[in-house]
């Protein structure tokens, strides 16, 4: 047995967030019309921060969910709560001026306080802890890189310092540490402010889909069911968002997923949250597991739908474990998916100049525990009409001739290349070959099909055209899941819809 091959025998065999294991209450379906001061489309962090903010200021407010809160992205985040997010602020700098790159720390670091403050003020148990955040690189080429964001962080007053060594039996020949960030558990936290939600008069609805908006004064979302909310101002926190209102989100963002696992390690971890530079990347934290200390290693990113051996990932973190810290147990694995937008700025805020109240917010770049708080803050701000000096930086429609046009190009190739490399793929397997716990892309009726043959030897067989624009989806098999290489969508092996910009699932086909 190879060494990765032993890994891959401690790995769990089915995906699962350390964070789920978390009691959470529940909340019916909608089942009938609504109308509210403010809709929120999306029960994350961003959503239910929005709807715990504005229930605090007396505001009517609804939570419409697909699926369960709190098992998307957020779910299933690092949780770390840092205003460091990798090498940003000498790019921001260099492309948008030292005052946009302040704006953007100063606002993610106004999030750092909100959750420590509102922790503290409700006395809630999630775990809190103050740490360091370091980027770390054992690349030469990397070197400039680090040290041209030292001086980025000097130039913008950020308390830090710049290493020679880490504190972590990991390689490096630098490191630069954003002094006093932290990290919590996430469900912990957002569970009270669910309960405050919920104690101050807002409504939450689970399983509930959006499908549509009907815009002007008083917007209204659609759910499946044809049910209607009404509301004075219409927040869309469903991480992408369903409804584009011609801001071509859908062209201007693009998904990425990594990975995650927890392992209970031989070595004792030191503390502080740790990523890397270069690539594979590395990410490290630690977290509190039947009260004993386990290190949660991620990384291995990579764009939705692309990668042909999803569990490799997994495999790869579980080898860099072993190196590093030993492995005694792994006890989950996880991924998580995020969109990213071209200048790695979220969108924050109006849809629309002609619909000033339909508000967006997206694409944290997996730092969407200050980034999904921050939009939350920004967009009460909005809401309650309180001056704030972040609106242009986050504004959704914004566009920058550098570097926004190249990424844009880039972008829309690489849809185009996946979306013709899939109509033209002809599988030559059949659903019957497939072996237990098995999915692949084979051919029924001599059409594409997707195929997945459960441990009972029950198959399941959808079509593999992405409802949301026609691309052909792609078999993640760490997940059991069809991703779409496009926009990101994702499908369970039924064809449910797990991830959007999709609403619709996929068609089950017959075989004859």
């Amino acid at each position: 047995m190879t060494q990765n091959s032993n890994m891959n025998s401690k790995l769990p065999r089915f995906p699962e967030p350390l964070w789920r294991e978390t009691d959470l209450p529940s909340f019916p379906k909608l089942k009938q019309d609504l109308d509210v001061d403010v809709a929120i489309v999306g029960g994350g962090i961003s959503g239910l921060t929005t709807a715990y903010l504005l229930t605090m200021e007396g505001v009517k407010v609804a939570v419409i969910e697909a699926g369960q809160i709190l098992n998307g992205t957020t779910g299933h985040t690092t949780a770390k709560i840092t205003a460091q997010h990798g090498l940003i602020y000498d790019e921001f700098i260099q492309n948008f001026g030292e005052e946009t790159a302040r704006l953007y720390y100063e606002a993610n670091n106004r999030a750092i306080d909100f959750i420590r403050n509102t922790v503290a003020d409700k006395s809630i148990d999630c775990d809190l802890s103050k740490e360091d955040a370091y980027i770390f690189t054992n690349a030469s080429n990397k070197m400039d890189s680090l040290i041209n964001e030292f001086k980025a962080y000097e130039k913008l007053g950020i308390n830090s310092d710049y290493l020679s060594e880490i504190p972590i039996p990991v390689k490096s020949q630098a490191a630069i540490v954003m002094r006093d960030q932290a990290q919590f558990h996430p469900l912990k936290y957002l569970k009270s402010l669910v309960q405050s939600i919920t104690d101050n008069g807002g409504a939450i609805y689970e399983h509930t889909t959006a499908v549509n908006i009907e815009e002007g004064t008083n917007p209204k979302v659609i759910t499946r069911d044809g049910h209607k909310v009404t509301s004075r101002h219409l927040v869309v926190a469903s991480h992408w968002p369903f409804y584009d209102m011609e801001g071509f989100f859908f062209a201007r963002m693009y998904p990425k997923r990594s990975y995650l696992i927890a392992v209970k390690t031989d070595k004792e971890y030191p503390g502080g949250m740790y990523i890397n530079a270069e690539k594979p990347t590395r990410s490290l934290r630690y977290a509190t597991y039947n009260g004993e200390k386990v290190v949660l290693f991620g990384g291995e990113n990579h764009k939705t739908g692309v990668d042909d051996d999803t569990m490799e990932n997994y495999e790869s973190l579980a080898q860099f474990a072993s190196e590093t810290f030993g492995v005694q147990n792994i006890l989950y694995r996880w991924s998580a998916q995020d969109p990213k937008t071209m200048d790695k700025i979220p969108y924050v805020g109006p849809m629309s100049d002609d619909h000033p109240n339909i508000y967006v917010m997206t694409a944290y770049r997996k730092w969407g525990m200050t980034n999904g708080t921050n939009a939350a803050l920004l967009i009460r701000d909005y809401i309650l009409e309180r001056e704030t000096p972040y609106k242009d930086v986050f504004k959704p429609q914004r566009f920058h001739a550098n570097p926004d046009i190249k990424k844009f190009i880039s972008i829309n190739q690489d849809v185009a290349k996946h979306f013709i490399k899939g109509k033209l793929e002809h599988p030559n397997r059949q659903p019957e070959d497939l072996n237990k716990n098995e999915g692949a892309v084979v051919t029924v009726n001599g059409k594409r099909a997707g195929a997945y043959k459960d441990d009972t030897g029950e198959v399941f067989v959808v079509d593999t055209t992405c409802t949301h624009m026609g691309c052909e989806l792609h078999w993640n098999n760490g997940e059991t899941t069809w991703d779409c290489p496009c926009h990101g969508s994702r499908f369970s092996y039924k064809g449910e819809v797990i991830e959007g910009p999709a609403e619709t699932p996929l068609k089950r086909v017959n075989e004859k």
